[in-house]
């Protein structure tokens, strides 16, 4: 049997969850991936996350640096951990968290909540995105 693409993995995990949550999850899933053409989608650190799949400098792969969204899916909550979400100019307050490894955190609690709050978490994606680009 062939391995299934990262799309298709996720598609599976997305399958298989028995969250209540599963219908704002996968709203959430195509809202960050409609934000940018060069995002990505794979399965890491067991959970659905989002990658800069554009051209970039080599770079340490400890750094983590296409990384930008993780799912972490906790007790009846949806969290995105942005793995360098400290590096955003976040001035809408969406990103919560003092992590000293630059980490940030967005809590969701149902598709209502995504919707209110998805202006700003386009905002950040894009910011993240074009910081990104100009550090080539």
């Amino acid at each position: 049997m062939a391995k299934l693409s990262d799309k298709e993995q996720v598609n599976e995990y997305i399958t298989k969850l028995g969250s209540p949550l599963k219908e704002s999850i996968e709203y959430l899933r195509q809202f960050i991936l409609q934000v940018d053409p060069e995002i990505g989608e794979q399965i890491k650190w067991n959970n659905p996350s989002f990658y800069y799949s554009g051209e970039m400098k080599a770079f340490d792969p400890k750094e983590y640096k296409r990384d930008m969204i993780v799912f972490n899916l906790h007790k009846g909550k949806i969290m995105l951990v942005f793995p360098s979400g400290a590096k955003v100019n976040d001035t809408s307050g969406l990103l919560d968290g003092k992590f000293t490894d630059e980490r940030k955190i967005v809590v969701f609690t149902d598709l209502e909540d995504i919707k209110a709050k998805e202006k700003d978490l386009q905002q950040v994606i894009k910011t993240w995105l074009r910081l990104l680009r100009t550090s080539q």
